[in-house]
């Protein structure tokens, strides 16, 4: 069974986001850059799929700049067999994103479809939903442990009561959370054998996806910063201020 692991390259979340001067956007000259901590925890998930024989290739997929490679260098050297880039410099939606996925994984005929529940930049939680609906295929999200048998998944979803044990058939898409496994660190050794790897490059049109954006960004700001907070002597201080002051009782 093929697995196609989608990787998203975003502003190293040990980073301090900055919003561009003009409001435009988000900083990313001279910011490092890396794969989002989500994607890496699905990359993770599909590597230990295929030391345990549940998985034959693992394909490791990124849509955006030609800097995408670079990801995709990552979770090859993490041990995923080759990677696919669909380049283009357009600023990319959930959408038009599942849209570049599903031809690729119609071109690819993967078995499982493992990516991370949302990216860190732009926390939409969209594009594993709407893969799914557009492939037609089961779908399992926000996972923190999954079991993979012959013809169908069995996953632990992290809900607001608790927790969920779903089965979808395969093939399926399943999104993962942050407790699903602890991504390994790539070995200087793997590192060095990621450079030789084959990545395929495709463009959206060459895929028959039109990824022009249906949202417009009419402005950036940074978060009201928020005041100081005052230490009271004790809780009779405290009930005051917050029926006097804060008007929440």
């Amino acid at each position: 069974m093929k697995i196609l692991v989608p990787v998203k390259r975003v502003v190293d979340a040990n980073i301090k986001v900055r919003v561009k001067a003009d409001g435009t956007g988000v900083e990313t000259q001279n910011v490092k850059m890396s794969m989002n901590p989500f994607c890496e925890i699905a990359v993770e998930e599909a590597l230990r799929l295929k030391e345990a024989g549940k998985a034959t290739e693992i394909i490791a997929v990124s849509c955006g700049p030609v800097q995408c490679q670079e990801t995709i260098r990552t979770a090859l050297a993490m041990g995923a067999d080759r990677g696919v880039l669909v380049e283009t410099d357009v600023p990319l939606e959930p959408l038009a994103i599942a849209k570049l996925l599903k031809a690729v994984a119609e071109k690819e005929q993967p078995g499982l479809i493992l990516l991370g529940k949302q990216a860190i930049d732009n926390d939409c939680n969209q594009t594993g939903q709407m893969l799914s609906a557009l492939l037609g295929w089961g779908q399992a999200t926000f996972v923190s442990k999954l079991a993979v048998e012959a013809d169908h998944v069995e996953a632990t979803r992290e809900v607001d009561g608790g927790l969920e044990v779903v089965k979808a058939r395969l093939p399926a898409v399943v999104t993962v959370d942050l407790r699903l496994n602890e991504p390994r660190y790539a070995s200087l050794p793997n590192i060095m054998k990621a450079k030789k790897k084959p990545i395929e490059i495709f463009k959206p049109e060459a895929l028959g996806v039109d990824v022009t954006p249906r949202v417009i960004v009419l402005k950036v700001v940074e978060p009201a910063k928020r005041n100081a907070g005052v230490k009271v002597p004790d809780v009779a201080t405290l009930v005051a201020k917050l029926r006097t002051e804060a008007k929440v009782i």
